[in-house]
């Protein structure tokens, strides 16, 4: 199964984080046994439909019969997080991560898990953790940058944001995270160069968004 994937996008200047789900991701060994795989397919299969339930049924067959695989729990942990059974979706992504500790797609569902219960401090650590073993993780530099602005340490966000740019010049989202970030900093010329970025690369920024940045800045454009 593929990780949930993150994108972060502006709104009115609040930033709004949203998840959309992907796939599972593949299975890394083929299992020994034929039930396994059959288990593991038929649990993809169901979570692509998004019959979790079933999936979850599925994935519980697989870990019986090869409880160190680390790609079983970790999807069961999908399974349940899009079900909104966040505790349970964490304690599998604790298993995964155990079994297999280079697990950055671990890493970064365990962190959007504890984002949406509300304890960003540990959402930042997991992030870090899954920066620190992927480098290259674009993703993951935008949503820790969103969650330091949410925590309003709004230079720590932008020092990620500029990462993620760096690893990605055209990534839009990243230029709306930072532009909202430079104006509660009341740095307006970068907000404007930021929101100029965005619509340079054809993105979209509201309206509202441009009327509170001229309004702020003293600025007409």
């Amino acid at each position: 199964m593929k990780r949930l994937d993150m994108r972060t996008i502006l709104s009115a200047w609040t930033l709004i984080i949203f998840f959309t789900t992907g796939c599972a991701k593949a299975q890394r060994q083929q299992p020994e046994l034929e039930n396994v795989r059959t288990y593991y397919n038929q649990g993809t299969a169901y979570y692509n439909k998004g019959q979790y339930d079933k999936a979850i049924s599925d994935f519980n067959k697989a870990i019986e019969l090869n409880p160190k695989s680390d790609d079983a729990y970790y999807n069961r942990g999908l399974a349940y997080y899009n079900k909104g059974q966040y505790d349970t979706a964490i304690s599998d992504f604790n298993k995964a991560i155990e079994l297999n500790p280079k697990s950055d797609d671990a890493y970064i569902n365990r962190g959007l898990t504890y984002y949406n219960k509300g304890q960003f401090d540990r959402t930042i650590s997991d992030y870090t953790k899954a920066i620190e073993l992927n480098p290259a993780y674009v993703d993951a530099y935008t949503n820790r940058g969103y969650v330091y602005y949410k925590k309003a340490q709004f230079d720590q966000a932008i020092s990620d944001f500029n990462k993620a740019i760096e690893l990605n010049p055209g990534y839009v989202d990243a230029y709306h995270c930072r532009g909202a970030a430079y104006y509660y900093k009341k740095e307006y010329d970068k907000a404007w160069d930021d929101v100029e970025k965005v619509q340079a690369l054809g993105g979209q920024v509201h309206p509202e968004i441009l009327k509170r940045l001229r309004e702020a800045s003293g600025r007409g454009r």
